[in-house]
């Protein structure tokens, strides 16, 4: 007993010090702007909009809750690291590595994630909307629900990847390849998509309307059979679309 009544005390230093380093989250992104390595797993809260954390090395790092506004995080090593519920709007992350990352309902609307590595890339549900996806690379990853309405993903790589419910509408996605993607009930609408790569996608009831897919490839009148067109929608020659609308 006289063990634990001695123990008692250091458990109370020792929460203390853990209650300490929770409120000094927000402060953390500040000071890594003067340390070019970082420990993996280490997480991040409150405020760091506008900070410089280019070429850093964050693999395996968790922002929660985190502002990130505006940061510039160019080339920086993000693998494998969670963005849960943090805003990342107007944000810098062209060339970083964004393997195996997870940005479930995150906001990275109106951000450079140009030449970025996002193969595997888990966003289902997040914001997009405006963001510079050119030339990224988001192979064989889960983007449900993703808002990617106006993007520029030209020469952008989607093979393999799941984008049931997405919305591209109005986006920029010439020469990008969708080789085996299933954007089952997509919203297409709008969007360019010239010489962009349809091979084996699944457009199961998505919406082409006013779609250019004038020059896509890989197309076929199976896939086109499956989704829905309009008058405003622009195909390949001898293919035809189908109005869902039946008129």
């Amino acid at each position: 007993m006289a063990f634990l009544d001695e123990a008692r005390p250091l458990r109370r230093i020792l929460g203390a010090a853990m209650a300490s380093l929770l409120l000094m989250a927000p402060t953390l992104a500040s000071a890594l702007e003067f340390d070019p390595a970082v420990p993996r797993l280490v997480s991040f809260g409150g405020t760091c909009v506008k900070c410089q954390l280019s070429g850093r090395k964050l693999a395996g790092s968790r922002f929660v809750g985190a502002d990130f506004a505006g940061a510039v995080l160019v080339g920086t090593d993000l693998r494998g690291a969670m963005f849960v519920g943090s805003d990342f709007q107007g944000a810098d992350l062209s060339r970083a590595d964004l393997r195996s990352a997870s940005m479930e309902g995150a906001d990275f609307s109106q951000a450079r994630l140009s030449d970025t590595n996002m193969a595997g890339l888990k966003a289902r549900g997040a914001n997009f909307d405006r963001a510079d996806l050119s030339r990224a690379v988001l192979d064989s990853g889960a983007l449900e629900a993703a808002n990617l309405a106006g993007v520029d993903g030209r020469g952008a790589s989607f093979a393999a990847t799941t984008l049931i419910g997405a919305d591209l509408a109005d986006g920029k996605y010439d020469r990008a390849s969708f080789r085996d993607a299933r954007l089952m009930a997509a919203n297409l609408g709008g969007a360019t998509f010239g010489g962009a790569d349809f091979s084996g996608a699944d457009l199961m009831h998505a919406s082409l309307e006013g779609a250019d897919l004038s020059t896509a490839r890989g197309l076929t009148q199976d896939q086109l059979n499956r989704a829905c067109s309009d008058h405003a929608t622009r195909l390949p020659a001898g293919l035809t679309g189908r109005n869902c609308h039946g008129r």
